[in-house]
């Protein structure tokens, strides 16, 4: 299948800029608001980049719920559809077949296909590795991650092992997580969700279990050397106490930084650092989608990590990329996190740990599922519906 590359002057169409709207998205009310930010700054960072234009031109549309992207050192783009297929982009726009021999997904709800990528040393290896929804029968289903090699004429993944499998299974049909990140070590980080029922949501305080968690494991298969030694814990365990988690990056500093959903409120950035809990389901800013509180309702409790920055409303964060290219040369250093609720490319601009700023662009036009960098330095995005497109992102002139 090819789709030819369509330019949109999406400002036009909408007759304001396609870049940060005068929208004030911080005088929106929060859901809970008796809760009070733990410091300075946490939320509700100032406004940046007000009528700042972008230029968008759709590379490829026509895909089914795209989830999930990584370029290939020649410049293909590798791309994952949550029903369970994977396809090469080319530049141009044309689209593959479905790449053969991937395990069975599980695609219910939020399950799927999930997140995919590549090291730079493609080329040489061919070798893959992605996330998805395993199915284990009865309902039951569990994050999982597999490995293959990528046939040169790009239709096959052959020497497929699956290399993680998360304990325990459920009949959920939510909260998989999952991104996948590769750390200066070569260990591969794998976020995950709670599962989000009541009785599994417990268990990401539960260290005997991968619900919950940042796990970080070898490439192919089991836990990375350097791991922390948590009491009665799984090996593969980084962090614990997260909700679900699908937005991750390895940032500038080396250090991994993700963002994870809260319920009405309580999306949260984090720094994960190994051993360390981050609350969930104990402590959160924001409430049950009911309306009533999460727990006790706090919102701090000794032993348990703040986030560096929090939403309330929420933005429903999904894939995240610092950008240190060219193109845009301000935003260099800046988190740029796809929101599906809040149908907009947001970026933070940071001082060290703290976020300085906010922007939001592309606000009402999609839910945006996935971002990255491209090796020119645009910025490229995945929306999320029936109809998902790859849109590539340049400065407007």
């Amino acid at each position: 299948m090819i789709r030819r590359a369509v330019i949109l002057t999406l400002a036009a169409m909408a007759g304001m800029p396609l870049g940060a709207c005068g929208q004030d998205f911080n005088a929106a009310p929060p859901n809970a608001a008796s809760q009070r930010p733990a410091f300075e700054g946490q939320t509700r960072a100032p406004i940046i980049d007000a009528g700042v234009e972008l230029h968008s031109t759709v590379i490829a549309d026509g895909l089914e719920h795209p989830w999930g992207m990584h370029q290939l050192p020649g410049g293909d783009w590798i791309v994952i559809e949550r029903p369970g297929r994977m396809r090469l982009i080319s530049a141009s726009g044309e689209i593959s077949r479905p790449i053969i021999g991937l395990p069975e997904v599980d695609a219910q709800g939020q399950g799927g296909l999930l997140d995919v990528l590549v090291r730079e040393d493609f080329e040489k290896t061919r070798r893959v590795w992605w996330s998805y929804a395993e199915p284990h029968g009865k309902g039951r289903n569990a994050t999982a991650v597999a490995t293959g090699l990528l046939a040169l004429d790009g239709t096959a993944m052959t020497d497929v092992r699956v290399i993680f499998q998360q304990q325990p299974a459920w009949n959920s049909n939510l909260h998989f997580g999952s991104r996948l990140v590769f750390d200066r070590n070569g260990a591969l980080f794998v976020t995950t969700g709670e599962r989000s029922k009541p009785k599994p949501r417990q268990l990401a305080q539960n260290v005997s279990t991968h619900l919950g968690k940042v796990l970080r494991i070898d490439p192919m298969g089991g836990p990375a050397a350097g791991n922390p030694q948590i009491k009665d814990g799984l090996p593969e365990i980084w962090s614990l106490g997260h909700r679900n988690i699908q937005s991750a990056a390895l940032g500038p500093d080396g250090a991994l930084w993700t963002v994870e959903h809260g319920p009405r409120g309580g999306d949260e950035l984090n720094r994960p650092a190994q051993g360390k809990n981050y609350g969930w389901p104990i402590v959160t800013y924001g409430e049950d989608y009911s309306g009533s509180p999460i727990g006790e309702g706090i919102t701090a409790a000794q032993g348990m990590e703040q986030p560096l920055y929090y939403w309330d409303p929420v933005i429903a964060p999904s894939g995240m990329a610092f950008y240190e290219g060219e193109m845009f040369p301000e935003w260099r250093g800046s988190i740029l996190i796809g929101g599906l609720a809040g149908q907009a490319l947001v970026r933070l601009t940071l001082d060290g740990t703290r976020v300085t700023g906010e922007a939001r662009y592309l606000q009402g036009r999609g839910r945006v599922r996935d971002v990255d960098v491209a090796h020119d330095g645009a910025v490229m995005i995945l929306t999320d519906s029936d109809n998902g497109a790859l849109i590539r992102l340049t400065p407007k002139n």
